[in-house]
C-alpha cells in the first residue's frame, strides 16, 4: 500500500486536508455530526434486548437495504461502482472485514471484562493509526503525538484503570485491544479509499462485507437472529440511522478531507458522549470527570489538529 506522502500527501496523513477553511469547518461539522451518531451507540446497545453480534449484524445489515436503493437507482452511484479498480475494491472489502472484526471482538469483550476496561482498551484507536501511519513511512509530527496521548489520557479518566487478572476479565480486555486495533486499520483502508470512491460507493462495499461476514460468525455462534419485540426492532432502527448512516457513514465522509489521525482521535468523544447521552436519556448520572475529561480529549483533538496544520506548512 502507497504512503501516505505519495497517496494522501502529509496534509491529510497528519489530519489536516489542503481544502480552504471553509471546507474543512464544514468537515469538521460534519465529524461533529457523526461523533453524536455514534455516542448514541452503546446507550442504545444498552437498551436494546438482542444478543450484541445479531446488534452489530442488524445495523449493518439495515444499512445496507438502505443504501441499495440510493445505488440501484442514481446512474451515479451504479456507474462508480462499476468502475472501481480491482485493488481499490479489495481495499474497501478489507476495511468492512476489519469493521466486522471491531464489531465481533469488542461487543463480546463487554461481557467479559469491566466497562470501564473495554473502553479504555477499544479507544487506544488513534494510538495504533499514529503508529501505523509511522509503519507507512509518515512521521507524525510531535504534535500530534501529543495530541493522541492527551486525548487518550481523557478517556481514561473518564472510564479509570480496571484491569482484572482473571482469564475470562484477560481475555476480555485482548478482545477490546483488538477492536482497537481493526478500527485503526479500518480508518486506515477508508482513507486510502475515500481518495478516489465516494462515500456513498465506499460504505456500500463495507457495509456490505461487514453484514456478510457478522451474519457468518451468528450463524456459527448459533446467535438468534429474529423473535425480538416489535420496540427492539424499533431501536435497532434508530441505532442504525443514528450510529451506522449517520455516525460511521459522515465518518467515512470526513475522513478524506480531515485524515485518518484526526478522525480518529475525534471518535475519543465518543466514550464522554455516550456518557452524557446515557445521563438524558437512561438516567444515569454522569461521573464527576466526565467533563473534564470531555475538555482533556478536545484539547488533545486541538494539538492533532495543529500539529497537522504545521506538517502542511512545512510541506
Amino acid at each position: 500500500m502507497p504512503t501516505p506522502r505519495t497517496t494522501t500527501g502529509p496534509a491529510e496523513a497528519s489530519g489536516v486536508s489542503g481544502a480552504p477553511v471553509a471546507s474543512v469547518r464544514t468537515e469538521l461539522l460534519l465529524l461533529a455530526v457523526a461523533i453524536a451518531g455514534v455516542s448514541l451507540s452503546a446507550p442504545l446497545i444498552a437498551a436494546t434486548a438482542a444478543p450484541a453480534l445479531a446488534i452489530a449484524f442488524w445495523r449493518n445489515a439495515m444499512a445496507v437495504g438502505a443504501l441499495t436503493p440510493v445505488v440501484l437507482f442514481r446512474p451515479r452511484h451504479r456507474a462508480e461502482l462499476r468502475g472501481i479498480g480491482r485493488r481499490t475494491a479489495l481495499l474497501a472489502v478489507a476495511a468492512g472485514a476489519l469493521l466486522a472484526v471491531h464489531f465481533g471482538v469488542w461487543l463480546p469483550s463487554l461481557q467479559m471484562t469491566s466497562v470501564a476496561s473495554s473502553t479504555a482498551l477499544v479507544t487506544t484507536t488513534p494510538i495504533w493509526t499514529t503508529l501505523l501511519l509511522r509503519l507507512r513511512g509518515h512521521r507524525p509530527p510531535a504534535l500530534v503525538w501529543a495530541g493522541t496521548a492527551l486525548a487518550f489520557l481523557g478517556v481514561l479518566t473518564l472510564t479509570g484503570v480496571d484491569l482484572s487478572l482473571s482469564p475470562r476479565a484477560l481475555a476480555g480486555d485482548g478482545l477490546a485491544l483488538a477492536g482497537g486495533v481493526a478500527a485503526a486499520g479500518y480508518v486506515l483502508l477508508g482513507a486510502e479509499v475515500r481518495r478516489t470512491v465516494g462515500t456513498v460507493a465506499y460504505t456500500y462495499i463495507c457495509y456490505t462485507t461487514t453484514t456478510v461476514l457478522l451474519l457468518a460468525a451468528c450463524l456459527c455462534g448459533g446467535v438468534s437472529l429474529g423473535g425480538y419485540s416489535g420496540e427492539t426492532w424499533l431501536k435497532l432502527a434508530v441505532l442504525t440511522i443514528a450510529a451506522q448512516l449517520l455516525g460511521h457513514s459522515l465518518i467515512n465522509r470526513v475522513v478524506k478531507g480531515l485524515g485518518p489521525s484526526v478522525t480518529s482521535t475525534a471518535i475519543l468523544l465518543e466514550t464522554p458522549g455516550a456518557a452524557l447521552i446515557a445521563a438524558l436519556w437512561l438516567g444515569q448520572e454522569p461521573p464527576a470527570v466526565a467533563y473534564p475529561a470531555l475538555a482533556v480529549i478536545m484539547a488533545g483533538l486541538a494539538l492533532v489538529i495543529m500539529g497537522g496544520r504545521r506538517d502542511k506548512a512545512q510541506a
